[in-house]
């Protein structure tokens, strides 16, 4: 049995698939250790951490909701990304030290890097959501040149992330995309637009997103970080629309290439057929 292990904490944590995708690739290379998914509810953070710390096969954690800026006073130091974002999805022990990363920017920016890598007249990103995830993908984006629309529930909260992450961009309400809209778009060619889930409304156990997509230009790409259900119907919407859409897998993979790294010292198999495998293992 293996004795170094990393894992995933959370709350909720039953529906993460993190496990499967670690474990995976920890089979793929012949590495002996274990990934895990703990259940840590909020009042339970610092005395995790402190178990942990002392822990001499412990190699880190991933942190998914809604734990994402809690941990941070309950960490060593930041990476420098992880500082400006605000937010951590990986804690890693270093030299004594629990250190904390971001991998969800770099993770959500994956699938998208053949398009941006063309060059375009203007980019604008709608965003709903205000959490961890959608402070990392604000920040991503912003660095890609985009124009931020983000939409919080909390409309001050959406303000104070536009102004942090963009120094051009606009904040309104979650229920401005509640109901559909005949606003009449303009030209978009040479424009890249996103419409962007970065909330854990539609998730399976979560209330639904309520979104009209005709508030999406045409031609938009529409990313939905939801992964549980894979389809969800924000991303059903799309599809029935002629949109392009990419699913919650595409930044869940994304971002646990880069844990991976940090927490077994190895490169995640990157080919088309463990790609492949991996994708079918997820939404068998």
């Amino acid at each position: 049995m293996s004795l170094s292990f990393a894992e995933v904490i959370g709350d909720p944590i039953a529906h993460s698939k993190s496990p499967l995708i670690h474990g995976f690739w920890l089979a793929r290379l012949g590495l002996d250790a274990a990934y895990n998914k703990t259940h840590v509810v909020a009042g339970d953070l610092a005395a995790f951490f402190a178990e942990r710390r002392e822990s001499l096969y412990w190699r880190g954690c991933n942190v998914t909701v809604p734990h994402k800026q809690a941990v941070i006073p309950l960490l060593d130091r930041l990476d420098p990304l992880a500082a400006k974002i605000g937010a951590v999805n990986t804690v890693v022990p270093e030299h004594g030290a629990l250190v904390g990363y971001n991998s969800d920017a770099p993770g959500f920016l994956e699938p998208l890097r053949p398009v941006l890598a063309r060059r375009h007249l203007f980019r604008m990103a709608r965003i709903l959501g205000t959490g961890g995830a959608a402070r990392a993908i604000a920040h991503a984006l912003a660095a890609e040149g985009f124009t931020l629309v983000i939409a919080g529930r909390d409309l001050s909260k959406a303000e104070a992330l536009r102004d942090e992450a963009a120094s051009k961009g606009y904040a309104v309400a979650l229920d401005h995309f509640a109901g559909p809209t005949d606003f009449a778009f303009d030209d978009r060619a040479g424009v890249l637009d996103l419409f962007v889930n970065a909330t854990t409304l539609g998730m399976t156990g979560q209330p639904p997103l309520v979104c009209d997509l005709s508030h999406a230009p045409p031609g938009s790409i529409v990313y939905d970080i939801v992964y549980a259900p894979l389809e969800t119907p924000l991303l059903s919407q799309a599809k029935a629309a002629g949109l392009p859409t990419i699913d919650g897998l595409a930044m869940l993979i994304g971002q646990a290439r880069i844990a991976f790294r940090h927490f077994f010292g190895a490169d995640a198999p990157d080919d088309s057929e463990s790609d492949a495998a991996l994708r079918a293992l997820l939404t068998a």
